[in-house]
């Protein structure tokens, strides 16, 4: 029962989409009870990057324990449950369809209602969310609010009207920013999640961010779509030289063993710079975009209740780092708008997210049916 008195409602949520085999229990959209996360960080490392084929293998290994796990922390059984929830999309296709067989086989024989989310989403609301000790009508006058997802595959822009209503602004045109991450990190010849191991380089005293001229991708003028695919070259170049022509058998003249720590840190720096301005340059640009939509708006309806954004929602694995957190902070500073991000361990893929905003869904668009699929694109 909850401070109104009012019975909350328990959901399981389960999260597969990539190489994080998680559950978790949730209460009332945002009191997490239980939140367990299996990384398979030793089991790809040596590949540089996630094998889909290892990753979907593991994730049916774990699922069960996992789901023990988190009913085990949070003191309950299968019994208590109310609803539960799963991440069918975006993501790994192998490792999708692992959670969502789960999540359906629970949905059905415990004959309770099933929820499918989509796990950006969850990121954003994650952010809203926060540690779960705002109530439910402070959570909701976050909204509307400018969204942005920066993780290992994704790295997009959003309107949020609420919680279940989002409106894609821009996406990335090639590769993610916690793809380049790890790409750079591996050029440097270190370690895979490579946005951690960037991050602590880039950190480190007498790390001069601006040793390295690396391109700032802006695309377009007006546009919110992202590229990384260009600033990733360039670093590879600036490591190993320009590639040999083909007569010259290819390849390049040098790699990452030729470089001072002291050259791979400010690489790392630079890198990082170049990578975190780009992404501020396109929360300006949708800041200012929705701010005259908002002005438009009220010239077509001066009596609306459209207020435009009131915050700045940020959720993803790469929402971790340092650098980016502050530079995100201090734009929410210089705009006055206020900037919310979640706890650390909710900025990884986790069922958290996932479970608290199934909720929302149950209660506004109510249940899926048993034909949920597994889907590796993401919707709007």
């Amino acid at each position: 029962m909850d401070e109104t008195g009012d019975f909350a409602l328990l959901i399981l949520g389960i999260e597969t989409s990539c190489d994080e085999t998680a559950a978790a229990v949730v209460s009332d959209a945002r009191r997490v009870l239980s939140n367990v996360v299996a990384s398979q960080f030793d089991l790809h490392a040596e590949y540089g990057g996630v094998v889909p084929e290892i990753a979907s293998r593991a994730h049916a290994e774990r699922i069960r324990p996992i789901i023990d796990a988190a009913l085990a922390q949070a003191g309950l059984t299968f019994a208590d449950l109310d609803a539960v929830a799963v991440g069918h999309r975006p993501g790994l296709i192998g490792s999708l369809l692992v959670g969502v067989a789960a999540a359906k086989a629970l949905a059905w024989s415990l004959a309770i209602p099933l929820v499918g989310v989509d796990h950006l989403h969850a990121h954003l609301y994650a952010a809203a969310m926060g540690d779960g000790s705002d109530d439910e009508a402070t959570i909701a006058a976050r909204y509307p609010a400018l969204g942005l997802v920066v993780s290992g595959g994704h790295t997009a822009l959003y309107h949020c009207a609420s919680p279940t209503q989002t409106r894609r602004l821009g996406a990335t045109i090639d590769d993610a920013v916690g793809e380049a991450f790890d790409k750079v990190a591996a050029i440097l010849g270190l370690p895979h999640p490579g946005g951690p191991a960037i991050d602590a380089l880039a950190a480190e005293d007498g790390a001069d961010d601006r040793a390295f001229d690396l391109p700032i991708s802006r695309l377009d003028r007006d546009s919110l779509d992202f590229s990384y695919s260009g600033l990733k070259t360039a670093v590879l170049y600036a490591v190993r030289g320009n590639p040999r022509p083909r007569d010259r058998g290819g390849g390049f003249d040098r790699d990452h063993r030729d470089l001072s720590h002291a050259q791979k840190r400010d690489v790392a720096a630079s890198f990082q710079r170049a990578a975190c301005r780009a992404i501020i340059i396109k929360l300006e640009r949708a800041l200012d975009e929705l701010a005259r939509s908002e002005s438009d708006e009220r010239k077509i309806a001066p009596h609306s209740d459209q207020r435009g954004v009131r915050s700045l929602l940020v959720g993803g694995g790469v929402s971790a780092n340092a650098r980016l957190r502050r530079e995100i902070t201090a734009l929410g500073r210089a705009r006055r708008i206020d900037v919310y991000m979640p706890p650390m361990s909710l900025c990884v893929d986790n069922a958290a997210m996932i479970a608290a905003l199934a909720h929302h869904q149950l209660t506004t668009h109510g249940p899926a049916d048993l034909t949920l699929t597994a889907v590796p694109t993401t919707g709007a």
